[in-house]
């Protein structure tokens, strides 16, 4: 089922400045997924349409079930914006209770909830000490927090690590996948690459305003897939024929599965030649967002 199914979402600014150009995805439920691009892409404006703090010029789908632009959809979505600000005077429990209650959660349950949740994002200690007195990676773990407070069935996350230190990230993947597995879907919009190729289920590129790629990053990077085959010595006259390219003492063997090398270690031993290793190879999602936005500025793409 998905949580969250867009088509041909469109935003224009004043002086014809299109953010969006029609942007189709879809989020399921129980699944972590990332939305990636440069600086200006428009991924912060496609969140912000889901949670109506501003208007599509186009906009077609749904929300948990219900058109985009339902205010009551947002009772059940948890948001993280980016660049979020706190009042500074409060103290991370009325934090929580104050969004709590803007999302009309109880008091008894706010009680519980909030304590629960400091507990959970790693600020225990810290309930009663007033914001001003937080690190910017302890503000991102109380935003989360503040995300969490009603309970939702979908998470949408701006740049939840942004600022945040190794060991708080890892914890934050932690929790997401926590998240999911408690049938949660997430919806992840951040530029740290490695973070989301480590937890995501499914990510969309987005560069100038288009969905580029969209997938599992195995189905994205299917093409790449390939065997090294690195050797010590000189390279056998044979291997042209029987491998995809040579470079140096390299061989490659495109494709992923693992059998098209076996009878070429097979013959290499039989012919006492030394394999130092063999390494399966993919692209990684660096790859894949630099290959988006290089298919993107280059000649004759579509702008």
């Amino acid at each position: 089922m998905a949580v969250i199914q867009l088509q041909d979402v469109e935003k224009v600014y004043r002086g014809k400045v299109h953010a969006l150009r029609g942007v189709s995805i879809e989020v399921m439920d129980g699944e972590i997924f990332g939305l990636l691009g440069p600086n200006g892409a428009g991924k912060s404006t496609l969140v912000k349409i889901l949670m109506t703090v501003i208007h599509a010029s186009k906009v077609s789908g749904t929300m948990l079930g219900n058109p985009i632009g339902n205010r009551k959809t947002l009772e059940n979505v948890g948001y993280l914006p980016e660049h979020h600000r706190f009042p500074y005077y409060l103290t991370g429990k009325q934090v929580l209770h104050h969004y709590g209650a803007l999302c009309k959660v109880g008091r008894k349950e706010r009680n519980s909830r909030s304590s629960s949740l400091l507990t959970r994002l790693g600020l225990a200690g810290w309930e009663n000490k007033k914001v001003e007195t937080y690190s910017k990676g302890m503000l991102q773990r109380l935003g989360i927090a503040q995300a969490l407070m009603n309970n939702p069935t979908l998470l949408i996350l701006d740049e939840p690590t942004d600022g945040v230190d190794p060991v708080g990230r890892r914890e934050i993947r932690d929790l997401l996948a926590e998240l999911r597995e408690e049938g949660r879907a997430v919806f992840l919009n951040s530029h740290l690459l490695s973070e989301l190729e480590m937890v995501c289920d499914r990510v969309a590129i987005m560069v100038k305003g288009r969905v580029t790629m969209q997938g599992t990053i195995q189905s994205l990077t299917v093409d790449s897939q390939r065997y090294e085959i690195k050797i010590a010595g000189e390279m056998p006259a044979w291997a042209k024929e029987h491998c995809s390219e040579v470079h140096g003492n390299m061989l490659v063997c495109k494709g992923n599965d693992p059998s098209i090398v076996q009878p070429i270690l097979d013959r290499l031993r039989s012919e006492n030649i030394t394999i130092v290793s063999v390494n399966p190879v993919r692209e990684n999602l660096e790859d894949l967002f630099m290959r988006a936005v290089d298919n993107t500025d280059s000649p004759g793409a579509i702008q």
